[in-house]
């Protein structure tokens, strides 16, 4: 039995507000986080050492291995194999990119459920589930049913803290921060953006860790529907009060949704990249890539010259996440399938791109690169696109299929072949098909992750493992 009852809650409350406003501090007031406690089955711990979350110790704590999305290890593979004996069945899809750590492999479901399972032998340590996802049918349109965590999660090795955005029913998005130990809730805060509906919004994209802030986009439902509008949210890791926030200044729309979410350059600016805003007018920030400093201010943005017919064709620029390249340039591309090179230093605002190429049919996802060859999954296949000082040329095309987001591991390019759901092997330096593992069925948009001697990769409601040599 609740030993408060309505009139004591109530007294609390106003006495607890009045207190507040004494204070001269500013606190926003939230519905519950959850009608429902987290739930965790622990049958071991996982370890995650901080050791600087490099490629060469072997962590993925965040999607495509570091900030930049560079998606690489740098060993090579002569041989490849089904790596457990069975692949773990979880108790929903995957759309995100597991991440490793340690002993550990991290994977998350649509029934807003984490799991943590040992990165060599398959089995379980422990599975936390958040709350109840969101039905399809409560929301105004999308093509996830139900929808619970989609975006790709990030590890903070040094704290050993597992952050992951789970939308819960009625419609809310938390933040929960886990012990990468035992699955255990250590944090959780409410990240809808201020004043918007969270039921138009989907938390799609990569969340990012920089400066000990936590980043999560936020784009729209697909469909196109309802009021929102492109954000990222920022978090004080260290349990500071208080959201920073970011909304792209269209009148509708502009959603950072690419699963690639946020790059962030090594001086702490943030790079984005931005689906179609309503306007075909005025400028608004639609078909854009933006530049945020940490604090999340506007710092400057480019956009293709054709931004408007863009726009009016629903043909986003943001359907792939910018990619950071050495020598302070940005490479983008999107749903036409043109590539824009750019300095990282002056995007240029309208027009001002330093080289521009048509590179294939449509691209989506996360590009993989290694120096300024970047690899680009599209609907007719993958690209190896080199970047000049002041120009982009095809290396290689692959034979034409759907191209998931793809990664390397040193003489290989992994890639999910979305028309047929197998996981590609191909040779890094022609293209050539190396391997081939069928997975059965797997999400649009999902990314294999990587760690010395693996590969792991989501396939509906299975995680699989593929053992290299």
């Amino acid at each position: 039995m609740d030993p408060l009852n309505n009139r004591a809650r109530l007294t609390i409350v106003v006495v607890v507000i009045l207190i507040v406003i004494a204070s001269g501090v500013t606190y926003t007031f939230v519905r519950p986080l959850s009608t429902k406690a987290p739930s965790t089955t622990y049958t071991g711990p996982a370890s995650c050492p901080s050791r600087g979350a490099t490629a060469i110790d072997g962590n993925w704590t965040t999607y495509h291995q570091d900030n930049a999305r560079e998606g690489a290890l740098p060993a090579n593979v002569t041989s490849a194999k089904i790596g457990w004996n069975a692949p773990v069945s979880l108790d929903g899809q995957i759309y995100a990119e597991p991440l490793v750590c340690g002993n550990a492999v991290f994977a998350v479901t649509e029934e807003d459920t984490v799991y943590a399972v040992n990165a060599t032998g398959g089995t379980l340590l422990w599975r936390t589930h958040l709350g109840t996802p969101v039905p399809g049918s409560s929301l105004p349109c999308g093509n996830i049913d139900p929808s619970g965590i989609t975006g790709t999660p990030v590890i903070d090795a040094s704290s050993g803290t597992l952050y992951v955005v789970a939308f819960l029913d009625p419609g809310h998005h938390v933040l929960f921060g886990l012990s990468v130990r035992n699955g255990s809730v250590v944090s959780q805060v409410s990240v809808d953006p201020p004043g918007a509906d969270p039921t138009a919004h989907q938390q799609r994209g990569a969340l990012a860790l920089a400066g000990g802030m936590v980043y999560v986009p936020f784009g729209g439902l697909d469909g196109d529907c309802a009021p929102y509008h492109g954000w990222v949210v920022g978090v004080h890791t260290n349990g500071a009060p208080g959201l920073t926030s970011y909304q792209v200044p269209t009148h509708r729309e502009g959603g950072i949704w690419s699963v690639g979410g946020i790059s962030v350059a090594s001086n702490g600016s943030l790079f984005v990249a931005t689906g179609n805003g309503d306007s075909t007018t005025a400028f608004d920030h639609g078909e854009s890539v933006i530049e945020l400093s940490p604090s999340l201010a506007e710092a400057d943005y480019f956009a293709p010259t054709d931004w408007a017919g863009l726009n009016a064709n629903d043909t986003d620029l943001g359907s792939v996440a910018p990619t950071l390249l050495p020598g302070g340039e940005v490479f983008q591309v999107g749903k036409a399938g043109v590539g824009y090179l750019l300095s990282a230093s002056h995007l240029g605002g309208i027009g001002g791109q330093l080289a521009e190429a048509p590179i294939c049919g449509g691209a989506y996802g996360g590009t993989a690169h290694l120096g300024r060859s970047i690899f680009v999954p599209c609907t007719d296949g993958l690209y190896d696109v080199v970047a000049g000082t002041s120009n982009l040329s095809v290396a290689w095309h692959s034979g034409r299929f759907d191209a998931g987001s793809p990664i390397v591991t040193g003489n290989l390019v992994w890639t999910v072949n979305l028309s047929t759901s197998d996981l590609v092997g191909l040779d890094l330096y022609s293209g050539k098909v190396v391997f081939t593992f069928a997975l059965g069925s797997v999400d649009h948009f999902i990314s294999p992750a990587a760690a010395p001697g693996w590969i792991y990769v989501g396939a509906g409601t299975q995680l699989l493992a593929f053992a290299t040599a």
